[in-house]
Order: structure tokens, then C-alpha cells, then sequence
């Protein structure tokens, strides 16, 4: 079985920068969660309408936009839900 690897665009940095401490705080569990388990419900995974992106959950309001490539899911995009929706 292939390792699951986690890899993050440049810049989702920036964009996380701007984040509130406690999303920060939430978000930092998530990547484990998705390497180890991409069906673990706090991530509730699902895809974008239209695209071959995919978001998961931090919290009721904000979310993380990453596309799978093989066996390694990149994270390109962190923000409010409103923002994603625009993504």
C-alpha cells in the first residue's frame, strides 16, 4: 500500500497567515487526519461541483481546497466557507 503524503502550495502560507489563532489551532489535526484516514468524519470530505478539487472541513465556517494527485493530496486554498464557495 502507497503512503499517503500531504504536500501544501505556496500560497496556502499566506492565506493561512491570515487565519484566526483558534482555526489555526483546529486546522492542525486535519492533515494527520487526511493522511491517515481521508473518511474520518470531522474532515467530511467531499468534492467541489465542477472541478477536480476537493474540500474538508476545519469547522462549521472554514474549510481547505486540495486535489489528489496519486498518493499525494496537495492543499492549495484555507478560508471561510463564503470564500471557498467563490473558489
Amino acid at each position: 500500500m502507497n503512503k499517503i503524503a500531504v504536500d501544501i502550495e505556496p500560497d496556502f502560507f499566506s492565506q493561512y497567515d491570515e487565519l484566526p489563532k483558534e482555526i489555526k489551532k483546529k486546522f492542525k489535526k486535519q492533515p494527520k487526519f487526511l493522511k491517515e484516514n481521508p473518511l474520518h468524519k470531522s474532515l467530511q470530505i467531499h468534492r467541489l461541483e465542477g472541478s477536480d478539487f476537493w474540500e474538508f472541513y476545519i469547522d462549521k465556517g472554514y474549510r481547505c481546497v486540495f486535489k489528489q494527485e496519486g498518493n499525494i493530496y496537495k492543499l492549495y486554498f484555507i478560508g471561510t466557507h463564503e470564500l471557498i464557495d467563490r473558489f
